[in-house]
């Protein structure tokens, strides 16, 4: 299982789940600090106040990189971070830690894919209503100008935003992550105006003329399979397909929404200016896919989306609660690519949560991880031998990090990491990857 020269190998991260000191050298409050620090929200209270420690460890963690074998590596910026209130006075010494990142990732030869957002909404935007607000979507192209400015002499690969259908359904409709809303009419709105922020931010970085910089954007993806053949559950596995999978990228390939989103949103359809979806359609040069699992979906008048997803007993699922599905990245892969046509694609996130723990020796024997990445690689190699343009593979995560609302109860890294002393050991799961990269360097 050969994969072509130049393929990106890689692992991926985001800033808050890492970095710790969320509020150090001058940087502002994100969603996501206010968000955990509300009691009731994560399990055990946890926070990303100390998380892996990565904003003062960097050094150390580029090096397990280069162990890792890694030619690639996909990070976040933490908007707050560089503009503590969201727009206005740059923060420098936050702009100067990503600036120190990437001229270590580049001096080990790693290539760094940023992320402008995974999450981290500078809280007094959100006091101006978030992504609500039709406004943010200039904040963020202005937020993303910065960086293009600051870093696109060096960084040439660039991704808007991490999973914008996550950002609206579980931070404001169904209140799991921050902001923690539950409002229809926002969460509508919310996804329209992250799709107009990305389409604003391709735009900037064009705009800009950087040589070899490259744009995409990553989204979630996931097959979602009647639980039988009946038209009923058919139906209700159509609507969700489309509501998962079709929600943003038929704006950014098609300028259009799919009419079963409108079916969701119905009287909540958010404002459409004359020029939005040209905007939103602006060509990118990628697309990342964040793959998985898949949904099995019944039909069940009982609730109110009118279905409801069926668990598959006697299949592995990880500690998540989620199916190891490996067919599912191929189908996804391919359907994207008959669908959308032949833009390059990464896979940007896969992975998998399994009850890691150190054996007497301070080792960490993970063989469902191995089995986990190996059958997604299959997977993924065999798209590429169907022609379809993959550029690269991102594990999700490097290391265990700040599982959102789940706080540090789920493990998904190539590195253990101990969250008393942050020490980080390479887990079996690990060196199974940096062997397989290894046999990769001719390919």
């Amino acid at each position: 299982m050969y994969f072509p020269k130049g393929f990106l190998w890689g692992a991926a991260t985001s800033a808050y789940q890492i970095e710790g000191s969320p509020l150090a050298d001058g940087a502002g409050a994100s969603i996501w600090h206010r968000f955990s620090h509300t009691p009731g929200t994560t399990l055990n209270g946890d926070t990303g106040d100390v998380a892996c420690d990565h904003y003062h460890r960097w050094r150390e963690d580029i090096e397990w990189m280069r162990r890792l074998g890694l030619n690639a590596y996909r990070f976040s910026v933490a908007w707050p971070r560089v503009l503590p209130t969201g727009r206005g006075a740059v923060n420098h010494k936050g702009l100067d830690f990503y600036k120190q990142l990437v001229d270590g990732l580049l001096g080990a030869g790693i290539t760094p894919m940023i992320t402008l957002y995974h999450w981290d909404l500078p809280a007094e935007l959100q006091d101006m209503g978030g992504w609500a607000n039709r406004d943010c979507a200039k904040w963020f192209a202005d937020y993303a100008c910065l960086m293009f400015r600051a870093l696109g002499d060096r960084v040439h690969l660039w991704v808007t935003l991490n999973e914008p259908w996550v950002v609206a359904t579980l931070g404001y409709l169904w209140g799991q992550h921050a902001p923690g809303m539950r409002d229809i009419g926002a969460a509508a709105k919310v996804a329209h105006h992250l799709l107009l922020a990305h389409g604003k931010a391709v735009q900037a970085l064009r705009g800009l003329g950087l040589p070899n910089a490259q744009i995409g954007i990553v989204l979630n993806l996931s097959p979602q399979h009647p639980a039988s053949d009946s038209p009923q559950d058919e139906m209700v596995a159509t609507l969700w397909h489309n509501f998962v999978n079709r929600y943003f990228l038929d704006p950014i390939f098609r300028g259009e929404y799919p009419d079963p989103v409108l079916y969701f949103t119905g009287e909540f359809v958010p404002y459409v200016a004359p020029d939005d979806m040209a905007i939103i359609r602006t060509p990118v040069d990628f697309l990342g896919v964040n793959y998985y699992t898949r949904s099995v979906i019944a039909y069940d008048a009982s609730d109110p989306t009118g279905s409801r997803t069926v668990y598959q007993a006697g299949k592995l699922h990880t500690e998540m609660g989620w199916e190891v599905y490996p067919e599912g990245l191929y189908e996804i892969l391919k359907w994207v690519h008959d669908e959308y046509g032949a833009i390059p694609l990464y896979i940007t996130e896969n992975g998998a949560a399994f009850p890691d723990a150190p054996n007497a020796q301070g080792e960490v024997d993970d063989p469902l991880r191995v089995d986990y990445i190996r059958a997604h690689l299959e997977q993924a190699h065999r798209a590429l031998q169907e022609g379809i343009p993959l550029r690269g593979y991102f594990y999700w995560s490097l290391m265990d990090n700040f599982e959102w609302a789940f706080g540090y109860s789920k493990r998904f890294g190539l590195l253990y990491v101990d969250f008393e002393t942050q020490r980080r050991t390479m887990k079996a799961s690990g060196r199974w990857y940096a062997e397989f990269i290894a046999t990769q360097q001719g390919g």
